[in-house]
């Protein structure tokens, strides 16, 4: 503690041996920046506080009809964009600034001096915006303000109908060359269709489809053209009298029935095979072969066959019944071998275009594929295009962006800076810094003992004694005056600093 007390009292001695050379330079560093300070102009904080209104009625009820715009990300846009370059050079047009540049370069500078100046300060959750601008004259900093807030209510809603009208003629363009595209694909296929009408696959399905529909509906029809045959031969054996009716109601019983159920049995093995092969198979010609062999016998053993001696019998009412029906049986028989003939036609037409069908179905499917997605892209613009008008009528006349001023900007009266009371009580303790500084500098530059522990520690000797200063009256006398001299110029420094505090807090313009 007592070497800390002996630094400091070296100190103050060191600048106490210079302390006219501290004073003289605080008065110059007082009085020059305390001239700076008052003659720095007043500077005037225009500003305004504006409210985006960003919820608009027709947005939930126009969702699904038309496109809304992102209005929160509009006003960020706008609010990051506001102080730039162009903008900033609009509004120096609209406040008259550019006339006073003499040349690029001052035009520059002012530009950029403009965008450091003007601050806007929000956030998207208040929707609450503040422009401030701070200039040396206070119509300007309104003006300036007034300009930079036209230009935020303008740049949310100019262009979008201009941007809309852009968007629905892009649409228009591409609508008229997907009708051209359609119309030409309408022609391929017509002409397509046209060239291969008994080729194209029909019902949605392919070639192959169609071939297997033929074959199942030709094995369809032989099987009943069987079971009309069969029903056709036992009309014509009942009528012949190969079967007769009993005397008492026993029903009606052959006249063979061990070779009918060899003929049935061959009948229903032929039908099998005919589902599986054509009529020329081995298999087909032998069952035939074997068929036509037993109907012969047939035939032969009816020859031998007692009629019946009844005149009467060919008149009965149950013969012209089965006449009747022997009549129908025959024309259904020739029917369904009429749709035999066709379905085996058919057949060997689809047989005979399988080598070409495949390629044609590939070439219709591209026709159709192309069709379909130039169809779709049609319909997808139309239906963009009615959104667009929507969207593009919508902005034009509802306001979906409301913008309410809360604060207009206004002239001040008093300025806002700069702070010279601060700025004042800055000077002055940087004042007397300096003097302190520059007469502690002087003190080391040319330095000194002032006292008998310093001596002993430089020079590393023992001190014997001291021999202090035997002041005359005369040099007494100036020594106060001197003294009393640096107490009155510091005492002077200090009332000028409080008069100008004092003038500056009832006066805040000086």
């Amino acid at each position: 503690m007592a070497e800390l007390t002996a630094l400091i009292i070296s100190f103050f001695k060191a600048i106490g041996k210079y302390r006219w050379h501290a004073v003289a330079i605080a008065w110059i560093v007082a009085i020059i920046g305390w001239t700076v300070v008052l003659r720095m102009p007043n500077e005037y904080q225009a500003s305004a506080r504006v409210y985006v209104d960003t919820q608009n009625v027709l947005k939930p009820l126009l969702a699904g009809m038309t496109t809304m715009p992102n209005l929160e990300q509009q006003v960020m846009f706008m609010r990051r964009t506001l102080i730039s370059r162009p903008n900033v050079e609009r509004v120096m047009r609209m406040v008259d600034l550019d006339v006073k540049t003499k040349d690029k370069r001052e035009h520059e500078e002012m530009v950029d001096l403009l965008m450091k100046q003007i601050t806007i300060a929000g956030t998207e959750r208040d929707d609450i915006y503040t422009i401030s601008y701070s200039a040396p004259n206070p119509k300007l900093g309104r003006d300036v303000v007034q300009s930079l807030l036209t230009i935020f209510v303008e740049g949310s809603f100019g262009g979008k109908k201009q941007d809309s009208d852009k968007a629905v003629q892009f649409i228009n363009d591409q609508i008229k060359s997907y009708e051209e595209k359609l119309a030409a694909a309408e022609n391929l296929l017509k002409e397509f269709k046209i060239r291969h009408n008994g080729t194209l696959p029909r019902g949605g399905g392919d070639f192959g489809g169609q071939m297997a529909a033929n074959n199942d509906a030709l094995m369809q029809a032989r099987l009943e053209l069987a079971e009309a045959e069969q029903a056709r031969n036992t009309l014509r054996r009942q009528i012949s009298g190969d079967v007769r009716p009993g005397a008492s109601g026993g029903g009606i019983l052959p006249a063979n029935p061990e070779l009918d159920a060899r003929i049935a049995e061959v009948n229903k093995s032929l039908d099998a095979l005919r589902l599986q092969y054509t009529e020329q198979h081995p298999d087909i010609v032998a069952a035939r072969r074997l068929l036509a062999q037993l109907q012969e016998r047939k035939k032969e053993d009816a020859k031998t066959t007692k009629r019946t001696s009844d005149p009467g019998a060919g008149y009965s009412p149950m013969l012209q019944q089965m006449n009747v029906a022997l009549s129908e049986s025959e024309a259904r028989v020739a029917s369904l071998r009429a749709r035999v003939n066709e379905y085996v036609a058919r057949d060997a037409r689809l047989r005979a275009q399988s080598v070409q069908a495949p390629e044609i179905e590939a070439q219709f499917s591209q026709l159709n594929r192309d069709y379909e997605v130039n169809k779709e892209n049609y319909q997808k613009l139309v239906a963009s295009r009615e959104s667009a008008k929507l969207s593009g009528d919508l902005s034009s006349a509802t306001d979906m962006l409301t913008f309410r001023v809360i604060d207009p900007p206004t002239a001040p009266d008093t300025p806002t800076g700069p702070h010279r009371l601060r700025l004042f009580s800055l000077v002055f303790a940087a004042a007397l810094l300096a003097g302190l500084g520059a007469a502690f500098l002087m003190s080391q530059f040319r330095p000194t003992f002032l006292s008998q522990s310093t001596l002993r520690e430089v020079a590393g000797v023992p001190v014997l004694g001291a021999i202090t200063m035997n002041w005359t009256e005369e040099q007494k006398i100036r020594r106060k005056r001197r003294l009393y001299a640096v107490g009155a110029a510091l005492l002077v420094l200090f009332g000028i600093y409080g008069a100008g505090v004092a003038a500056m807090l009832v006066r805040p313009t000086l």
